[in-house]
Protein backbone atom coordinates (compact mmCIF):
# COMPACT_ATOMS: atom_id res chain seq x y z
CA UNK A 1 0.00 0.00 0.00
CA UNK A 2 3.01 2.31 0.96
CA UNK A 3 4.39 1.56 -2.45
CA UNK A 4 1.19 2.66 -4.49
CA UNK A 5 1.20 5.94 -2.48
CA UNK A 6 4.80 6.47 -3.02
CA UNK A 7 4.06 5.75 -7.08
CA UNK A 8 1.10 8.08 -7.29
CA UNK A 9 2.58 10.81 -5.52
CA UNK A 10 5.79 10.32 -8.21
CA UNK A 11 3.77 10.61 -11.00
CA UNK A 12 1.45 13.38 -9.89
CA UNK A 13 4.73 15.25 -9.13
CA UNK A 14 5.67 15.09 -12.71
CA UNK A 15 2.31 15.57 -13.88
CA UNK A 16 2.40 19.02 -11.92
CA UNK A 17 6.38 19.47 -13.15
CA UNK A 18 5.22 18.90 -16.97
CA UNK A 19 2.29 21.70 -16.91
CA UNK A 20 4.55 24.03 -15.13
CA UNK A 21 6.94 24.06 -17.83
CA UNK A 22 4.40 24.18 -20.43
CA UNK A 23 2.66 26.91 -18.74
CA UNK A 24 6.13 29.02 -18.46
CA UNK A 25 5.57 32.85 -18.75
CA UNK A 26 7.53 33.95 -22.81
CA UNK A 27 8.80 36.95 -20.17
CA UNK A 28 11.14 34.73 -18.76
CA UNK A 29 12.02 33.06 -21.85
CA UNK A 30 12.61 36.55 -23.85
CA UNK A 31 12.69 40.06 -23.83
CA UNK A 32 12.39 42.77 -26.30
CA UNK A 33 15.44 45.42 -26.43
CA UNK A 34 15.80 48.69 -27.55
CA UNK A 35 19.44 49.68 -27.71
CA UNK A 36 20.16 53.16 -26.31
CA UNK A 37 16.95 54.37 -25.50
CA UNK A 38 14.04 54.66 -22.52
CA UNK A 39 11.00 53.73 -24.29
CA UNK A 40 10.84 57.22 -25.83
CA UNK A 41 11.52 57.31 -29.44
CA UNK A 42 10.66 59.68 -32.74
CA UNK A 43 8.66 58.84 -35.76
CA UNK A 44 10.38 57.60 -38.49
CA UNK A 45 13.64 56.79 -36.20
CA UNK A 46 15.83 53.78 -36.93
CA UNK A 47 16.39 52.06 -33.92
CA UNK A 48 18.14 49.07 -33.07
CA UNK A 49 16.18 45.65 -31.62
CA UNK A 50 17.31 42.75 -30.33
CA UNK A 51 15.23 39.71 -28.75
CA UNK A 52 17.50 38.42 -25.71
CA UNK A 53 16.95 34.91 -25.31
CA UNK A 54 17.12 34.00 -21.13
CA UNK A 55 16.98 30.05 -21.66
CA UNK A 56 19.07 29.65 -24.78
CA UNK A 57 16.25 28.21 -26.46
CA UNK A 58 16.74 27.17 -29.95
CA UNK A 59 14.52 30.39 -32.34
CA UNK A 60 13.29 29.36 -35.51
CA UNK A 61 11.99 32.64 -36.56
CA UNK A 62 10.88 35.83 -35.02
CA UNK A 63 7.92 38.04 -36.19
CA UNK A 64 7.55 41.61 -35.25
CA UNK A 65 4.24 43.90 -35.08
CA UNK A 66 3.56 46.90 -33.76
CA UNK A 67 0.09 47.49 -32.14
CA UNK A 68 -0.69 44.19 -34.12
CA UNK A 69 0.77 45.38 -37.98
CA UNK A 70 3.69 43.61 -38.92
CA UNK A 71 6.89 45.51 -39.45
CA UNK A 72 9.99 44.61 -41.12
CA UNK A 73 13.20 44.08 -38.82
CA UNK A 74 16.58 44.13 -41.24
CA UNK A 75 19.99 43.28 -39.48
CA UNK A 76 18.22 44.29 -36.19
CA UNK A 77 17.10 47.43 -37.39
CA UNK A 78 13.58 48.54 -36.76
CA UNK A 79 12.43 51.88 -38.33
CA UNK A 80 9.32 53.25 -36.01
CA UNK A 81 7.34 54.55 -39.71
CA UNK A 82 4.29 54.40 -37.57
CA UNK A 83 1.26 55.93 -39.11
CA UNK A 84 0.12 57.55 -35.79
CA UNK A 85 1.88 58.71 -32.75
CA UNK A 86 1.52 58.19 -29.04
CA UNK A 87 1.65 54.64 -26.94
CA UNK A 88 2.41 51.66 -28.99
CA UNK A 89 3.08 48.11 -27.84
CA UNK A 90 6.14 46.52 -30.11
CA UNK A 91 5.27 42.23 -30.27
CA UNK A 92 7.47 39.69 -30.92
CA UNK A 93 6.38 36.18 -32.07
CA UNK A 94 8.75 33.70 -31.63
CA UNK A 95 8.86 30.27 -32.86
CA UNK A 96 10.79 27.96 -31.32
CA UNK A 97 11.58 24.00 -29.93
CA UNK A 98 7.83 23.41 -31.82
CA UNK A 99 6.23 25.69 -30.29
CA UNK A 100 5.26 29.60 -30.28
CA UNK A 101 5.39 32.49 -27.50
CA UNK A 102 4.77 36.29 -27.68
CA UNK A 103 6.41 38.96 -25.25
CA UNK A 104 5.79 42.79 -26.04
CA UNK A 105 7.33 45.99 -24.94
CA UNK A 106 5.47 49.48 -24.88
CA UNK A 107 7.06 52.02 -25.96
CA UNK A 108 5.68 55.77 -27.07
CA UNK A 109 6.68 57.69 -30.18
CA UNK A 110 7.15 60.99 -30.08
CA UNK A 111 6.52 63.57 -33.81
CA UNK A 112 9.36 63.51 -35.54
CA UNK A 113 9.45 67.38 -36.52
CA UNK A 114 9.08 69.94 -34.13
CA UNK A 115 5.65 72.02 -34.70
CA UNK A 116 5.79 75.48 -36.80
CA UNK A 117 5.04 78.93 -34.60
CA UNK A 118 1.90 81.48 -35.96
CA UNK A 119 0.64 84.17 -34.63
CA UNK A 120 -2.30 86.16 -35.96
CA UNK A 121 -3.54 89.54 -36.99
CA UNK A 122 -7.25 90.64 -36.10
CA UNK A 123 -9.53 92.01 -38.83
CA UNK A 124 -12.86 92.65 -36.96
CA UNK A 125 -13.68 92.77 -33.51
CA UNK A 126 -17.27 91.99 -33.02
CA UNK A 127 -19.62 91.79 -29.41
CA UNK A 128 -20.12 88.81 -27.54
CA UNK A 129 -21.85 87.84 -24.52
CA UNK A 130 -19.78 88.16 -21.28
CA UNK A 131 -22.44 85.41 -19.96
CA UNK A 132 -21.24 83.13 -22.23
CA UNK A 133 -19.01 80.29 -21.03
CA UNK A 134 -18.12 79.27 -24.72
CA UNK A 135 -17.55 76.00 -24.91
CA UNK A 136 -18.49 75.35 -29.00
CA UNK A 137 -18.41 77.90 -31.91
CA UNK A 138 -18.71 76.62 -35.26
CA UNK A 139 -20.11 78.31 -38.39
CA UNK A 140 -22.81 76.77 -40.37
CA UNK A 141 -24.06 77.98 -43.75
CA UNK A 142 -22.66 81.12 -42.89
CA UNK A 143 -24.47 81.61 -39.66
CA UNK A 144 -22.16 80.99 -36.39
CA UNK A 145 -23.52 79.07 -33.96
CA UNK A 146 -22.57 78.80 -29.82
CA UNK A 147 -22.99 76.30 -27.31
CA UNK A 148 -21.72 77.76 -23.63
CA UNK A 149 -21.07 75.82 -20.40
CA UNK A 150 -21.76 76.09 -16.69
CA UNK A 151 -24.49 74.06 -15.20
CA UNK A 152 -27.95 75.80 -14.85
CA UNK A 153 -26.50 78.19 -17.53
CA UNK A 154 -25.75 76.19 -20.64
CA UNK A 155 -27.54 77.31 -23.82
CA UNK A 156 -26.96 76.41 -27.54
CA UNK A 157 -27.89 79.74 -29.78
CA UNK A 158 -28.22 80.23 -33.39
CA UNK A 159 -27.27 83.90 -34.13
CA UNK A 160 -26.13 86.75 -36.14
CA UNK A 161 -21.93 86.88 -35.88
CA UNK A 162 -22.04 90.34 -36.42
CA UNK A 163 -24.39 91.93 -33.83
CA UNK A 164 -24.96 88.86 -31.25
CA UNK A 165 -28.41 89.23 -32.34
CA UNK A 166 -29.67 85.37 -31.11
CA UNK A 167 -32.40 83.85 -33.84
CA UNK A 168 -32.69 80.58 -31.66
CA UNK A 169 -32.12 79.12 -28.64
CA UNK A 170 -31.97 76.16 -26.22
CA UNK A 171 -31.83 75.28 -22.88
CA UNK A 172 -30.20 72.53 -21.71
CA UNK A 173 -31.03 71.24 -18.06
CA UNK A 174 -29.83 72.71 -14.96
CA UNK A 175 -27.73 69.62 -14.04
CA UNK A 176 -26.17 69.41 -17.44
CA UNK A 177 -22.85 71.09 -18.40
CA UNK A 178 -22.64 72.18 -22.02
CA UNK A 179 -19.44 71.47 -24.02
CA UNK A 180 -18.34 71.09 -27.68
CA UNK A 181 -20.97 71.28 -30.75
CA UNK A 182 -20.82 70.56 -34.21
CA UNK A 183 -23.04 70.64 -37.60
CA UNK A 184 -23.00 68.26 -40.16
CA UNK A 185 -25.78 67.38 -42.94
CA UNK A 186 -28.15 69.30 -41.23
CA UNK A 187 -27.79 68.08 -37.89
CA UNK A 188 -26.14 69.40 -34.40
CA UNK A 189 -23.97 66.93 -32.46
CA UNK A 190 -23.93 68.38 -28.61
CA UNK A 191 -21.63 67.35 -26.00
CA UNK A 192 -22.29 67.73 -22.21
CA UNK A 193 -19.21 67.09 -19.93
CA UNK A 194 -19.20 64.77 -17.14
CA UNK A 195 -23.33 63.80 -18.27
CA UNK A 196 -21.93 61.10 -20.35
CA UNK A 197 -24.53 62.12 -22.29
CA UNK A 198 -24.68 63.87 -26.24
CA UNK A 199 -27.46 65.33 -28.55
CA UNK A 200 -28.84 65.65 -31.62
CA UNK A 201 -30.65 68.05 -33.12
CA UNK A 202 -32.13 69.36 -35.80
CA UNK A 203 -30.52 72.15 -37.41
CA UNK A 204 -33.41 74.50 -38.53
CA UNK A 205 -35.72 73.70 -35.41
CA UNK A 206 -33.27 72.60 -32.36
CA UNK A 207 -36.27 69.32 -31.93
CA UNK A 208 -34.18 66.93 -30.36
CA UNK A 209 -33.46 63.74 -32.82
CA UNK A 210 -31.21 61.27 -30.83
CA UNK A 211 -29.49 60.93 -27.75
CA UNK A 212 -26.15 59.06 -27.50
CA UNK A 213 -23.83 57.92 -25.01
CA UNK A 214 -19.70 58.16 -24.67
CA UNK A 215 -18.00 54.22 -25.59
CA UNK A 216 -14.47 54.76 -24.28
CA UNK A 217 -14.14 58.35 -24.16
CA UNK A 218 -13.65 59.76 -20.85
CA UNK A 219 -16.09 62.69 -21.01
CA UNK A 220 -17.18 65.59 -23.54
CA UNK A 221 -15.18 68.01 -24.68
CA UNK A 222 -14.57 69.60 -28.35
CA UNK A 223 -16.12 68.40 -31.30
CA UNK A 224 -15.89 68.91 -35.29
CA UNK A 225 -16.24 67.05 -38.40
CA UNK A 226 -14.71 66.83 -41.38
CA UNK A 227 -17.97 66.19 -43.43
CA UNK A 228 -17.80 62.21 -43.00
CA UNK A 229 -16.50 61.56 -39.44
CA UNK A 230 -16.71 63.47 -36.16
CA UNK A 231 -14.05 63.86 -33.97
CA UNK A 232 -14.51 64.39 -30.09
CA UNK A 233 -12.32 65.42 -27.48
CA UNK A 234 -12.13 64.22 -23.88
CA UNK A 235 -9.93 65.97 -22.23
CA UNK A 236 -7.18 63.27 -22.36
CA UNK A 237 -4.12 63.52 -24.73
CA UNK A 238 -6.93 61.62 -27.03
CA UNK A 239 -9.43 62.72 -29.63
CA UNK A 240 -11.68 59.64 -31.14
CA UNK A 241 -13.34 59.09 -34.15
CA UNK A 242 -17.34 58.63 -34.08
CA UNK A 243 -19.64 57.53 -36.93
CA UNK A 244 -22.15 60.19 -37.28
CA UNK A 245 -24.99 57.29 -37.78
CA UNK A 246 -24.49 55.11 -35.48
CA UNK A 247 -22.09 57.53 -32.94
CA UNK A 248 -20.00 54.72 -31.85
CA UNK A 249 -16.48 55.62 -31.34
CA UNK A 250 -14.71 53.81 -33.90
CA UNK A 251 -11.20 54.99 -33.60
CA UNK A 252 -8.46 57.42 -31.38
CA UNK A 253 -5.32 59.32 -32.19
CA UNK A 254 -3.10 60.45 -29.54
CA UNK A 255 -1.90 64.06 -29.53
CA UNK A 256 1.50 64.56 -29.40
CA UNK A 257 4.88 67.13 -30.16
CA UNK A 258 8.16 66.25 -30.43
CA UNK A 259 8.98 65.90 -27.13
CA UNK A 260 5.55 66.05 -24.99
CA UNK A 261 2.09 64.54 -24.80
CA UNK A 262 -0.79 67.46 -25.08
CA UNK A 263 -3.88 67.03 -22.41
CA UNK A 264 -6.89 69.07 -21.98
CA UNK A 265 -7.71 69.48 -25.99
CA UNK A 266 -10.30 71.12 -25.94
CA UNK A 267 -12.89 73.26 -28.29
CA UNK A 268 -12.29 71.87 -31.86
CA UNK A 269 -12.29 72.96 -35.68
CA UNK A 270 -11.70 70.99 -38.76
CA UNK A 271 -10.18 73.20 -41.59
CA UNK A 272 -9.25 71.60 -44.88
CA UNK A 273 -7.88 68.69 -43.64
CA UNK A 274 -6.61 69.91 -39.99
CA UNK A 275 -7.67 70.19 -36.60
CA UNK A 276 -7.92 73.56 -35.19
CA UNK A 277 -8.20 73.20 -31.41
CA UNK A 278 -7.70 74.47 -28.41
CA UNK A 279 -6.20 73.69 -25.13
CA UNK A 280 -7.34 74.36 -21.34
CA UNK A 281 -5.06 75.55 -18.75
CA UNK A 282 -1.75 75.23 -20.87
CA UNK A 283 -0.68 78.46 -19.21
CA UNK A 284 -0.88 80.72 -22.24
CA UNK A 285 -3.56 81.52 -24.84
CA UNK A 286 -2.37 79.37 -27.30
CA UNK A 287 -4.45 76.32 -30.55
CA UNK A 288 -2.56 73.62 -32.05
CA UNK A 289 -2.87 72.10 -35.01
CA UNK A 290 -3.36 68.88 -35.69
CA UNK A 291 -3.16 66.28 -37.89
CA UNK A 292 -6.15 63.86 -37.40
CA UNK A 293 -4.65 61.02 -39.49
CA UNK A 294 -1.20 61.01 -36.95
CA UNK A 295 -1.72 63.27 -34.32
CA UNK A 296 0.91 64.97 -34.63
CA UNK A 297 0.73 68.52 -33.16
CA UNK A 298 1.85 70.49 -36.82
CA UNK A 299 1.36 73.93 -35.58
CA UNK A 300 1.14 76.24 -32.50
CA UNK A 301 -0.49 79.50 -32.93
CA UNK A 302 0.17 81.94 -30.12
CA UNK A 303 -3.02 83.96 -29.20
CA UNK A 304 -1.56 85.75 -25.94
CA UNK A 305 -2.47 89.36 -26.05
CA UNK A 306 -6.22 88.75 -27.62
CA UNK A 307 -7.20 88.62 -23.73
CA UNK A 308 -6.07 92.19 -23.02
CA UNK A 309 -8.19 93.58 -25.27
CA UNK A 310 -11.39 92.57 -23.83
CA UNK A 311 -13.31 94.06 -20.97
CA UNK A 312 -11.56 92.46 -17.30
CA UNK A 313 -14.04 91.35 -15.35
CA UNK A 314 -13.78 88.52 -12.24
CA UNK A 315 -15.15 86.10 -14.26
CA UNK A 316 -13.25 86.30 -17.92
CA UNK A 317 -11.62 83.33 -18.05
CA UNK A 318 -9.28 81.29 -21.07
CA UNK A 319 -9.19 82.20 -24.71
CA UNK A 320 -11.63 79.12 -26.15
CA UNK A 321 -14.06 78.71 -28.94
CA UNK A 322 -12.38 79.12 -32.41
CA UNK A 323 -14.76 78.48 -35.87
CA UNK A 324 -13.69 79.02 -39.63
CA UNK A 325 -16.24 81.33 -41.56
CA UNK A 326 -15.74 79.50 -45.39
CA UNK A 327 -17.09 82.51 -47.15
CA UNK A 328 -14.70 84.54 -45.78
CA UNK A 329 -12.00 82.19 -45.54
CA UNK A 330 -11.13 83.96 -41.82
CA UNK A 331 -11.00 82.11 -37.95
CA UNK A 332 -13.47 83.83 -35.45
CA UNK A 333 -12.12 83.37 -31.84
CA UNK A 334 -13.35 84.31 -28.27
CA UNK A 335 -13.14 82.68 -24.47
CA UNK A 336 -14.93 82.07 -21.37
CA UNK A 337 -17.02 85.16 -20.54
CA UNK A 338 -15.37 87.63 -23.12
CA UNK A 339 -17.29 90.23 -23.98
CA UNK A 340 -15.63 90.07 -27.88
CA UNK A 341 -15.04 87.92 -30.45
CA UNK A 342 -12.45 88.08 -33.32
CA UNK A 343 -12.14 87.68 -36.60
CA UNK A 344 -8.90 86.91 -37.30
CA UNK A 345 -6.17 86.02 -39.87
CA UNK A 346 -3.53 83.11 -38.87
CA UNK A 347 0.14 83.82 -40.12
CA UNK A 348 3.27 81.50 -40.27
CA UNK A 349 6.47 83.19 -38.28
Amino acid sequence: MKTLKLLTYSALTVLLFSCGGANTPASSLFEIQITGKKAKFHQNETVDINLKNKKNKTINAITYTIDGEKVEVNNNKLVLDSKKVGNKTITAEVSYDDTTAKVSKKITVFAGTSPSIYTYEILNEYPHNPNYFTQGLEFYKDTLYESTGKREKSVLVKKDYKTGTIYKQHKLKDTQFGEGITILKDKIYHLTWQSNIGFVYDVNTFKEIDQFTYGKSREGWGFCNDGEKLYKSDGSEKIWTLNPDTLIEEDAIEVYTNSKKLIKINELEYVNGKIYANTWQSGQDVAVIIDPKSGVVEGIINFNGLKDKVTKTDDVDVLNGIAYNPTTKTFFVTGKNWDKMFEVNILKK
